[in-house]
């Protein structure tokens, strides 16, 4: 391997949403920085199974109008 030319690789603490905190190895800052996070496995959708459509610009309002009388019933 070629002599520096590699990224420090340092410890980190990291802060989870729910505040809960654990240190790692990573490239990212500098040794000792904290990194918070605004989604993790505790918190985001995919892992969660807990999903909320946002409407963005009308577009579910105008999908749930066009297709009110399709389909089964909630």
């Amino acid at each position: 391997m070629k002599a520096d030319i590699h990224p420090d690789y340092h410890d980190i603490k990291v802060v989870m949403t729910d505040g809960t905190e654990f240190t790692t190895r990573s490239t990212w800052g500098k040794a000792g920085d904290t990194m918070r996070l605004d989604i993790d496995p505790k918190s985001h959708p995919a892992w969660t199974g807990v999903h909320r459509l946002l409407d963005s610009g009308g577009q579910l309002a105008k999908f749930n109008k066009k297709f009110k009388d399709f389909g089964i019933k909630a």
